[in-house]
């Protein structure tokens, strides 16, 4: 059965580059719905964002900044890109040849069905 997240999920590793996309819970890390390569485990990477995405939304008030629309991590192995909407935290997994822009772009896109999704979720659960 399709989640609320299926969509989204597969339009985002549809992005060339991409290697995981998650839904993951912004207060403990934990994966609600993911799209990932044969082979990846994405509980590592769930926690890391959410607690580097929590962190920055809190930060980023703190200092009078405003909410964070994106938020990108880069490594020499890869990047995680993250945006927030509702209590979840879009994640995405890439090489570091992905095109950021395009992954920020479909990203931002996602955020009102993840913030509506959300919302139905715990409405009915």
């Amino acid at each position: 059965m399709a989640t609320p997240f299926a969509a989204m999920l597969d339009a985002l590793t549809k992005q060339r580059g991409v290697t995981a996309a998650l839904v993951v819970s912004e207060r403990d890390g934990i994966i609600v719905d993911s799209n990932l390569q044969i082979g990846q485990s994405g509980e590592k990477v769930a926690a890391l964002a959410a607690f580097l995405y929590r962190k920055a939304r809190l930060s980023a008030r703190a200092a009078g900044m405003g909410a964070v629309s994106f938020m990108q991590l880069e490594a020499p192995a890869g990047r995680i890109c993250a945006v927030g909407g509702g209590s979840l935290v879009l994640v995405v997994v890439a090489e570091t040849s992905v095109n950021v822009g395009l992954v920020r772009v479909e990203l931002l896109r996602a955020v009102e069905g993840l913030v509506a999704a959300d919302g139905a979720r715990e409405e009915g659960g």
